[in-house]
């Protein structure tokens, strides 16, 4: 049954689907959506008390005028179905089940918030109940939402997902690769665009050239509708024949509900330069919580008295609520880098306690055997990737494991790294162990902003409840003529974000037993590998092992100086340290092996024994690798040092297609030798 209102200019203009016969389903509790709904105001405005009283620390968004959206479609979902929204989250997790006591405390920064103070206003998480975070970058809420209805997919169950998100995001990249992923690959996932008519202060008629979002689901092939926001029984109605689609297997669904906040974009901020007073005051008489409680009355529903006690109980309910979390305690500030990585179960593992046979394969069958042994052991572990299916990756990489797991487990993609980048993210935070083939490390700079802010920070502010089990390859270095957009390593860069495992093996035994260990950590890993280094034989023992990150191989002995170097450089050096050895020069080689963590004990040890230190990267100077290990050794191990620190990296310039200039980039032997005799000499 829908309310009885008088039709507007801004009531829904439904799209024609299969979902136009919901409205005439049989109504939901409507006492439940009322007691939602109030909820919802109630906390809201609690809330923009206590910031205009300092108590809240940072911004704070309410949902002020929305709340039927929210109400209407979670009254659809069970505990177990997974929620993703944005930086107007407090609606959301609220309806999911939410206390308003652990939202109100997490807005005051406490220790009992549901984000452990870790949050605020924009982070709302509570995977207890199935709210599975909110984000404040507009958009990757709809591609973890994505990756949660492939979790589900993959696990057999009839969970589904729901992303929240306003009209801004749907001229977000990130709305139109989720949504074609989903369709594609018929996922479980109700996309809810709130369309609340302004992208903060952006009209929505000037920043999108078709006006009616529920239209452009036929553009991605997925069914959709649009109802009135701000008519809770009509978006309850749409919300469950879109849960029950999904739960049948039957894919995704886009539902546009035209709605209106009444309140600032965010409490302390004043609007009225791009909206007038008179817009709001006209939305706020279609209240939808008005609506409804003056329809609940004039059917004979639920007697106006009773209503009122409701009204009076919420307030209470709401108000204890505030004083209880007014006087709760502040996280300790020794607990502030708690949950930045997982606390891992394994520890002090490495190639095989008891030595075995070994045999000499490439460095790409290693990290073919590693992937294989682990997916054969963990149904949860997928990959993700463009020509990962039959074709076996662009590297070898997936060879012949299409034939064995089948398409859900070796996905093809399509050319969208954010998006599958979010998707894995997604997936990750609902019970899956995602493995993100991007082929060139220079490709995945498109999804750079799922990697730093999503990936990387989900841990710390789901307060470590939610693991993050997602291991990102593909291949870093220079050669073979590939130009700029194929040569760029970049470990560097990722080094620098807390949350990041960063992984760069320069031996097919090494890559084996690093590949496995981040197929079974909790982190999320970087596993960078040399395309140089791919057809590389060595020695792999023929039994499983792993081999812990952050721990250093001495790949050669040495007394006279030290050489700290990775990846494809580490042959290189190798070389060269045989040949000085003939002229009497000892070398000690190490590789670090991990980027982060980066094991500085090790180095410190040899630069203790040598007095000397040359780092050799071929990666660039300014800002890099070699720049951070000078930092630490010059500020642990400043007395061991006999001469300065010395570096030796490629030029910092893109690279060059022409052979001779790509050769002028990469440090080479001679020139590496000569770095070490001048070290030497000093």
């Amino acid at each position: 049954m829908k309310l009885k209102t008088k039709p507007d200019r801004t009531a829904a203009q439904k799209i024609p689907t299969s979902l136009d016969a919901a409205a005439s389903d049989t109504a939901p509790d409507a006492r439940d959506l009322y007691r939602r709904m109030l909820i919802i105001r109630a906390v809201e405005e609690r809330l923009a008390r206590s910031h205009q009283k300092g108590l809240i620390h940072g911004a704070c968004h309410t949902y002020v005028g929305q709340e039927a959206v929210a109400a209407g479609i979670c009254a659809n979902l069970s505990p177990d179905d997974a929620v993703f929204s944005t930086h107007r989250g407090h609606g959301h997790a609220l309806a999911k089940g939410l206390e308003p006591f652990a939202l109100i405390a997490e807005l005051y920064g406490r220790s009992e918030g549901c984000s452990r103070g870790l949050g605020g206003s924009m982070h709302i998480f509570a995977p207890e109940i199935g709210m599975l975070g909110t984000s404040g970058i507009v958009g990757p809420c709809i591609l973890q939402a994505a990756g949660a209805g492939y979790s589900f997919r993959l696990l057999k169950t009839d969970r589904v997902a729901v992303a929240f998100f306003g009209d801004g995001a749907v001229n977000n990249g990130a709305f139109h690769e989720g949504l074609n992923m989903a369709s594609i690959w018929r996922l479980p996932v109700l996309f809810v665009c709130e369309n609340n008519g302004y992208a903060t202060e952006v009209p929505f008629d000037y920043a999108a050239g078709n006006p009616s979002v529920a239209a452009r689901g036929a553009a991605y092939g997925i069914e959709s509708i649009a109802v009135d926001g701000n008519d809770v029984l009509a978006v309850q109605a749409a919300g469950r024949a879109a849960v029950a689609r999904a739960r049948r297997g039957e894919g995704p669904t886009l539902i546009e509900c035209k709605t209106y906040r009444t309140r600032a974009h965010a409490e302390g901020m004043v609007d009225f330069g791009y909206r007038t007073k008179e817009e709001v005051e006209e939305w706020k008489q279609r209240c939808p919580i008005a609506r409804l409680r003056k329809y609940l009355i004039e059917e004979d529903i639920v007697p106006e008295a009773e209503l009122a006690a409701l009204d009076a109980e919420i307030d209470e309910v709401v108000n204890q609520a505030h004083l209880r979390a007014e006087k709760s305690s502040y996280p300790a500030p020794d607990t502030a880098t708690n949950h930045v990585y997982a606390v891992s179960e394994n520890t002090a593992r490495d190639v095989p306690a008891v030595a075995g046979p070994v045999r000499e394969i490439t460095y790409m069958k290693a990290t073919l055997e590693a992937l294989s042994e682990e997916m054969a052991k963990n149904p949860r572990i997928f990959v993700l990737g463009e020509g990962v299916g039959v074709r076996g990756g662009s590297f070898a990489t997936t060879t012949g494991l299409y034939a064995i797991h089948g398409p859900e487990r070796l996905r093809d993609t399509p050319i969208c790294e954010r998006g599958f980048v979010g998707l894995a993210c997604g997936a990750a935070m609902s019970g899956t162990r995602p493995v993100v083939d991007f082929m060139f490390a220079d490709f995945v700079l498109d999804a750079a902003g799922e990697i730093i802010n999503q990936v990387a920070k989900m841990q710390y502010m789901s307060s470590g409840r939610l693991k993050m089990p997602v291991l990102l390859r593909g291949c870093i270095g220079i050669g073979h003529a590939a130009a700029t957009h194929h040569s760029g390593s970049y470990y560097s860069m990722y080094a620098n974000f807390p949350g990041l495992r960063v992984v760069v093996p320069s031996t097919p035994r090494d890559a084996k037993g690093l590949m496995k260990t981040a197929l079974t950590c909790d982190d999320p890993v970087l596993f960078l590998e040399h395309r140089e280094l791919l057809s590389v034989k060595g020695p792999v023992p023929e039994g499983e092992y792993y081999i812990d990150f952050g721990h250093a191989a001495v790949v050669r002995e040495g007394s006279d100086l030290t050489v700290v170097t990775l990846g494809l450089m580490v042959h290189r050096v190798l070389e060269v340290a045989a040949k000085l050895a003939e002229e009497g020069i000892s070398v000690e080689v190490i590789d670090p092996r991990t980027v982060s963590p980066l094991d500085t004990t090790t180095i410190l040890n040899s630069v203790a024994k040598t007095g000397r230190l040359l780092v050799v990267d071929e990666s660039f100077a300014p800002c890099g690798l070699g720049a951070e290990i000078a930092a630490q050794m010059a500020e642990h191990g400043f007395d061991e040092l006999d001469a300065p620190i010395r570096r030796l990296n490629g030029l910092h310039s893109p690279t060059p297609y022409s052979p001779p200039l790509e050769a002028a980039v990469v440090p080479g032997t001679e020139q590496i030798a000569a770095a070490i005799r001048s070290l030497h000499a000093e």
